[in-house]
């Protein structure tokens, strides 16, 4: 693998890292809405990206109007949607589920978005370790999370946000890989700053239709962790997370890319352990070894 190639694969598993962080701040901050937790560290990646262009004359670069439609339609997509469903997910269906049918994202983008000149049967080893590794999670995860949620209607609701939540993440990665490849000329972080900036508006938007008011959240506890978590989500999980993604996009394949989705899974399940303060099951260790060993085998397919 080329060190081209292998920045691109730190970039993304870097991603992974910081993404793996937004499924446990649901749980840090309950007592506020969903809306408002998405919202909140949205806004705060649009303002980030929107000083990063204004503070930085001589990288300054403006999209055009083309541009700019694509990447509002991609923040919706990758960002304010995908969130807005996962976070509503995780409320009726706890962490674990969700967790993991956001880890199926790898499967079809490497199924959607493999190169013309690679085989399928190339890909099966890590489909296949990664296909296992979920369905022993969801068996271990599911009678535990069905009872958290609400009832099992709570559960069933949170598993189909859940799946609407990855099929909006799967079109976002499969389009914006391929935006990236016809425009090389685009930089990483100005990409990543155009979504920002799309984000943030659609995310002010959001929280005018369908957030609580100021006098109500500030009535919340809690209001300093949820504005450091804010803080931590749009800066580390949004912004700095979406530089690194554009930087796998433009460095790998969409199959390869979407392998290494399977690290925000990880992430999140390692995040929710240290959360709850209990070890892995002994099925949970062999459902990270299985996720890992499907990684390696999609690398060592693409080589």
């Amino acid at each position: 693998m080329t060190p081209r190639a292998l920045a691109g694969v730190a970039a993304g598993l870097a991603a992974g890292a910081l993404w793996g962080l937004v499924f446990v701040a649901p749980r840090m901050v309950g007592n506020f809405g969903m809306v408002d937790i998405a919202a909140a560290r949205f806004l705060v990646f649009g303002a980030v990206a929107g000083v990063a262009v204004a503070t930085r004359p001589a990288l300054r670069r403006w999209p055009s109007g083309r541009q700019a439609a694509a990447a509002l339609a991609l923040s919706v997509l990758g960002f304010t949607g995908y969130y807005v469903l996962l976070a509503f997910a995780i409320e009726g269906a706890g962490t674990a589920v969700p967790s993991l049918i956001i880890g199926t994202i790898p499967v079809w983008m490497m199924l959607l978005g493999r190169p013309a000149g690679l085989a399928l049967r190339a890909l099966v080893p890590g489909l296949a370790l990664t296909a296992a590794g979920i369905g022993l999670m969801v068996a271990a995860a599911w009678p535990q999370s069905g009872v958290e949620a609400a009832g099992g209607a709570g559960f069933g609701w949170g598993l189909l946000l859940a799946l609407l939540a990855m099929a909006s993440w799967t079109a976002f990665g499969l389009l914006n890989a391929a935006w990236l490849r016809r425009h090389p000329e685009v930089h990483a972080a100005d990409w990543a700053n155009w979504l920002g900036i799309a984000t943030g508006l659609g995310a002010a938007v959001l929280w005018l239709l369908a957030g609580s008011s100021h006098q109500a959240m500030r009535a919340q506890p809690n209001g300093g962790l949820f504005l450091l978590l804010a803080l931590a989500g749009g800066i580390g999980s949004s912004w700095l997370a979406t530089v690194l993604w554009n930087v796998a996009s433009q460095r790998l394949s969409a199959s390869l890319c979407g392998q290494l989705i399977v690290s925000e899974t990880l992430f999140a399940l390692l995040y929710a352990f240290m959360w709850d303060g209990r070890w892995p099951l002994a099925t949970e260790w062999l459902a990270a070894l299985l996720f890992v060993l499907g990684i390696v085998a999609s690398i060592k397919a693409h080589r």
